[in-house]
């Protein structure tokens, strides 16, 4: 009998089951790590506990901070992607918890700012029984409808199944196109319950560089060519679109002024030789009159709004027509929306320029083409508003002018650094005076105008470009409403610096009362039995939370203080007096019907009146 024999069998590992169920919250976490978002910010509440459960599981791949106030989480949050350019999430629980984001959110819509905030609800099953904290008397659970205007979209997964799509979606429309914030609001059971799905892998980031029409192009080329004063006015979307280097290159081509819109302060180094400032109310002398005496604007990713354009009083900023406008935007809502474009064209501004750079070298060969006479002229205004601001910024005056503290922050803060602006007379001065060096140098709130953005949006700041030292010049009124902020440094030993610009109050809208009005009430900050000016220790609130502080005592003085904040590299508050009598001086206007709009004095301070 034959015995057939065969090596015993080899002993095989059966390969780990692929994990296929999943908490809602675990789903979301999980997602924002394959998307690569760093950090989560916000509050804890009720309403999002499952969800910190699943963060607190995923802590070695995502970072929690908790802040002390649900807007500054939004702040941060908003900050962080003006310099990066990347989302992150933040959390918040329902009623009061995410009722507390809208502020941060429209900051966020109106300046093209994009992150992803998860707020939590009430469970399902306890929809419609007006259970603790649910937003909505007459529809269930509708926080979606509390920030309807405020965000792109607003989901609203009732089944953890809807999950997977909704964070997939969320991060496809938050970042594509226009930037902006998108919501997701999540009951408390979807995070707890779990379903059979997979965590799905992030969509390829669609890039839409379209130049628009080519022959448009071509004619916008022809039209700056024939031109005698053209002007390029480059808006926030260089910051957004990142045509920075583009815009120079087209500038060896063609060599035309560049003006820029407040809010686009940085596209281009305002040290540039063909660099005239912002336009508009606040604008320096040379940029608005480049703007209001154009024959040809190639207006690029800009939305003239009313402080950059003189409340669109003709002759102030812009004279359109007869100027002739090109604009140029990604958006079609913005072409012709508030000056009829003589050629508008809808694409991207860096891909457009990009073919006009490479037209324009072809039509023009190896010349650079020329305005001489009109950059002479432009050149002859900035001469004289330098030479007008000369004196009050040497001016060693106590409480400190306010061209004495600006330069004194430009003789030392790095090139490199991260310099914002929050809310209030302060930021009047800083889109006047403050030269930024490189795109994203500046941070502000430009079009909701939040105050707190800075003062919290700072840490964010900091955060997306830690190598960077993080300035924030804040207002004492702005400061007052989110001071909580040093707390969270000190906690998470966030490096950044608070420059607060104490004039006792609400100054902007004191000077506006004034103005208007002869008198003024509760705008400036006092003890109202004897109206002589209050406000906190700044110093000694900045310490009871763990955070060094100085005050500027006298001028000479400032630098030294600002280097020893900055070099200290932790969280530092320097608080500086300002006269709060010194106003800006206007080479634009502004107007809030039915009130007139103010004239112009800069002409009449320097005697130019008559020329």
């Amino acid at each position: 009998m034959d015995i057939t024999t065969s090596a015993p069998p080899t002993k095989t590992t059966s390969p780990a089951a692929k994990r296929t169920t999943y908490k809602g919250a675990e789903i979301m976490v999980e997602y924002l790590i394959k998307e690569k978002v760093p950090y989560l910010f916000g509050v804890c509440g009720h309403g999002n506990i499952g969800f910190l459960d699943a963060a607190c599981s995923a802590a070695d791949r995502i970072r929690t901070i908790s802040v002390h106030h649900e807007q500054a989480a939004g702040y941060m949050a908003d900050a962080y992607y003006k310099v990066k350019h990347q989302p992150v999430a933040t959390f918040t629980s329902c009623g009061p918890g995410s009722c507390n984001m809208p502020v941060a959110l429209a900051g966020a819509m109106m300046d093209s700012s994009a992150f992803l905030a998860i707020t939590g609800n009430v469970p399902t099953t306890q929809f419609n029984r007006m259970p603790f904290q649910e937003t909505g008397r007459y529809f269930q659970g509708d926080f979606p409808s509390v920030i309807r205007p405020l965000v792109k979209k607003s989901f609203q997964p009732t089944r953890v199944e809807m999950l997977p799509l909704a964070m997939k979606q969320a991060f496809g429309l938050l970042r594509t196109g226009r930037p902006g914030p998108v919501n997701i609001d999540v009951p408390l059971n979807i995070f707890q319950e779990s379903a059979d799905v997979e965590v799905p892998d992030p969509d390829p980031l669609v890039m839409q560089r379209s130049p628009g029409d080519l022959g448009a192009l071509d004619q916008a080329l022809d039209l700056l060519i024939a031109a005698k004063r053209p002007v390029i006015l480059i808006g926030q979307g260089g910051l957004i679109g990142e045509a920075t280097e583009v815009l120079l290159e087209f500038l060896k081509v063609m060599r035309i002024p560049v003006v820029t819109s407040p809010n686009g302060k940085g596209t281009i180094d305002e040290t540039h030789e063909l660099s005239f400032g912002p336009m508009g109310r606040n604008g320096p002398y040379a940029a608005n009159e480049a703007t209001r005496n154009a024959d040809v604007i190639l207006g690029l990713g800009c939305s003239f709004d009313d402080r950059a354009t003189s409340a669109w009083i003709s002759g102030y900023t812009l004279t359109i027509p007869p100027t002739k406008l090109i604009q140029i935007d990604n958006d079609p809502s913005e072409i012709g929306r508030n000056y009829p474009a003589h050629l508008g064209i809808l694409g991207d501004i860096r891909a457009s320029l990009e073919v006009l750079v490479r037209r324009g070298r072809e039509k023009i060969k190896a010349t650079p083409k020329k305005y001489d006479d009109w950059i002479g002229k432009l050149n002859e205004c900035r001469k004289i508003w330098d030479d007008y601001q000369k004196p009050f910024a040497e001016s060693d005056q106590l409480p400190l002018r306010p061209e004495r503290l600006l330069k004194g922050l430009s003789n030392v803060i790095p090139e490199n650094a991260i310099f914002a602006s929050d809310v209030g007379v302060h930021h009047n001065w800083i889109v006047q005076l403050w030269k930024a060096r490189r795109a994203r140098h500046l941070l502000q709130s430009w079009g909701f105008a939040s105050m707190g953005f800075a003062t919290c949006g700072i840490l964010g700041a900091k955060l997306a470009q830690p190598a960077s030292p993080a300035i924030a010049v804040v207002g004492d009124g702005s400061f007052l409403m989110t001071p909580h902020i040093l707390l969270t440094a000190k906690e998470y030993d966030i490096p950044a610096v608070w420059v607060v610009w104490n004039n006792y109050g609400y100054c902007s809208i004191r000077d506006m009362q004034l103005g208007m009005f002869g008198q003024e009430l509760a705008t400036s900050f006092q003890i109202d039995k004897t109206q002589k000016l209050f406000s906190t220790d700044f110093v000694m609130l900045a310490r009871s939370m763990g955070v060094d502080a100085a005050r500027v005592d006298h001028a000479n003085d400032l630098e030294g203080v600002l280097e020893t904040a900055i070099k200290a590299n932790r969280p530092y508050l320097v608080e500086v007096p300002v006269d709060r009598d010194i106003r800006p001086v206007g080479t634009g206007t502004w107007q809030l019907p039915p009130f007139p709009h103010a004239e112009p004095n800069f002409r009449k301070l320097a005697g130019l009146e008559g020329q």
